[in-house]
């Protein structure tokens, strides 16, 4: 059985790896389009933009590690298109026929759809934090454009430098993944609290020159560039990048019959058609417990993409057990994390933005959100409520530097267990 994976990051290569660990001594494929071994994306917006690595610190595996597994690694191929009932996949290389398909293709960076987007720098692959970290050098004022966890950590990799670093976002508060915006104000306090300028509202219009003969202008100083912010003022920067998400990279797949709503449309075990598979930042699974085949006709009923490394990992491990005939019936709970100015941020879980977060056993540096909390004080009570709020079970469970007392509290998220909230 020849089994294909597209894309070359942690999510091909885990699927690689896991059907060796698996006992499956078929051929194995790997088509990736980047000229890189298979890398870590984490490590862009911190080790490798900060300089504390070298790009090629940034590899998963050595090139000894890679010629063990026995994997055929192919990269820069594209691919094009896919014939589900030929079980072929087509590239710019030319046709591979497969067996089992997995889907790894990932997510491509957004660039803001405003004026002068072009000069904006994007962070998503290898090339791009090695270009962002030659271009901010000698940089003194960095612009940061978006509020999610990315930007987050650019705009920390950035002052850590001791550059001047402005965060312009437009969603009103900062957010953190799946969490969503329940740790704005604790992320903008630490933001401002490291000397970052938090500009939660204000959204960018437009990404000027501001000097094109030596004179500059718009009142902006020195700066290559300045940032108009939707209320009209300038930012000056040396330095724009744009943090404002991924689109899956799907586009190749038109035609092929496969449903694509925002990502492949998968049931729960992330088959997408017969003998097609869909992993990581591409996919969108159906919830764990929905009946697994046939795969979603559409995506309203899926819950979104998860861009994390760690939900890629797992979604390999499921699919190469599925693939080699063991059923992974391991109920995984959705698990990211992140470092902002030096604070460890770690999130288990389930999340409702509409529901609020409250301090695990009065311990303010671990946070939960329960079943049945929706916002209004007459939730949080035990007036009404048959069981009290200690009963109710726990749906998500936030860490804030406090990784001992985060995992005692995941492991009882993951046991069922509720965990006690003053």
């Amino acid at each position: 059985m020849h089994v294909v994976v597209v894309g070359a990051s942690v999510a091909g290569l885990t699927v690689a790896e896991a059907l060796r660990a698996e006992d499956h001594s078929g051929p194995v494929t790997v088509v990736g389009d980047e000229p890189h071994v298979p890398y870590g994306r984490p490590p862009l917006s911190k080790q490798v933009l900060t300089g504390a690595w070298d790009a090629d610190r940034a590899a998963l595996r050595t090139a000894a590690e890679l010629d063990a597994l026995d994997v055929t690694i192919r990269s820069c191929v594209r691919a094009t298109g896919l014939e589900p009932s030929a079980h072929r996949l087509l590239t710019d290389a030319g046709p591979i026929a497969y067996d089992v398909l997995v889907v790894a293709t990932g997510a491509t960076a957004v660039r803001p759809a405003v004026p002068g987007a072009e000069r904006v720098h994007l962070l998503r692959t290898l090339d791009d934090a090695v270009r962002l970290r030659a271009a901010w050098t000698s940089a003194e004022r960095v612009v940061v454009i978006g509020s999610g966890v990315l930007a987050s950590e650019i705009a920390s990799a950035a002052r850590g430098s001791e550059r001047a670093v402005t965060m312009v976002g437009r969603r009103g508060g900062l957010s953190f993944g799946t969490v969503g915006l329940a740790l704005s104000d604790r992320l903008t306090a630490l933001h401002r609290a490291a000397g970052v300028t938090v500009e939660p509202s204000a959204g960018a219009r437009a990404v000027e020159a501001t000097r094109t003969d030596g004179t500059g202008r718009g009142g902006t100083g020195r700066g290559g560039t300045a940032v108009v912010l939707g209320d009209g003022r300038r930012v000056p920067a040396d330095v724009v990048v744009a943090a404002t998400g991924g689109r899956p990279n799907t586009a190749w797949l038109a035609g092929s019959g496969l449903v694509v709503d925002d990502g492949i449309c998968c049931d729960a075990r992330g088959v997408a058609a017969p003998d097609v598979f869909a992993i990581g930042d591409v996919a969108r699974w159906a919830a764990p417990g929905v009946l697994p085949a046939p795969a979603p006709a559409s995506g309203t009923s899926l819950p979104p993409r998860v861009e994390h490394q760690t939900n890629a990992i797992e979604q390999a491990l499921s699919v190469a057990a599925t693939i080699t005939g063991r059923d992974d019936q391991t109920e995984r709970v959705p698990f990211f994390w992140s470092e902002v100015h030096g604070v460890l941020v770690q999130a288990a879980g389930t999340f409702d933005p509409a529901a609020p977060l409250e301090p695990w056993d009065d311990d303010p540096a671990v946070l939960v959100q329960r079943s049945g909390d929706h916002g209004s004080a007459g939730d949080h009570g035990g007036t009404g409520d048959r069981g009290g709020a200690r009963d109710r079970a726990t749906t998500g469970v936030v860490g804030w530097g406090a990784p001992r007392s985060f995992r005692r509290a995941r492991r009882l998220l993951a046991a069922g267990i509720p965990t006690p909230t003053r």
